[in-house]
């Protein structure tokens, strides 16, 4: 059995987006329950040398159909600074993400294969190929920032379990 870049890339980045989506309303409900503005979580950081939840949940997204787009054009770099958002706005940028992941198809991901890609931050570049980039990048920095938004709402008290990270299993049919 062979494994495909879109199987190893979007299905993956599918199931931890529905994962990242579902803790996020926890954390929204939570907060209702206590009587607390979730708003309040957006600056929300691990640690004091840690950025905060807006910035794990935009690097979530920038590590998923980012990263896909960096395929696509041969160039990767960080993601640039953003507005500050609301709890919804993070929500959205879940949402947003997972809505043009689903919009790939399998063939137009499998056809990205063997391209060069770089990773820039300024003049430093890191040469890969695509499937290079997307395994041993991309999703390490995607399950990384997935965990530390995790964690931050579970610092604050929101009940997760590791049910609520993983999002839907790819079960066998």
């Amino acid at each position: 059995m062979s494994v495909s870049l879109y199987d190893l890339s979007v299905a993956s980045y599918l199931q931890q987006l529905a994962g990242v989506a579902g803790f996020l309303e926890k954390g929204s409900k939570h907060c209702g329950e206590i009587n607390i503005d979730p708003n309040a979580l957006v600056e929300t950081r691990l640690h004091a040398d840690m950025l905060p939840l807006q910035f794990q949940i935009q690097s979530v997204t920038h590590h998923s159909i980012g990263a896909i787009e960096g395929v696509r054009q041969g160039v990767f770099s960080p993601p640039p600074p953003i507005p500050a958002q609301d709890y919804k706005g993070l929500q959205k940028m879940v949402a947003d993400a997972r809505e043009a992941l689903t919009k790939l198809t399998p063939a137009e991901v499998n056809g990205l294969a063997g391209r060069d890609v770089i990773f820039q931050l300024r003049d430093f570049k890191l040469p890969f190929t695509a499937e290079g980039f997307l395994m041993s990048f991309s999703l390490p920095n995607f399950y990384f920032h997935a965990t530390t938004a995790y964690d931050i709402l579970r610092m604050k008290g929101v009940p997760l379990g590791k049910r609520d990270f993983t999002g839907p299993f790819r079960m066998k049919t």
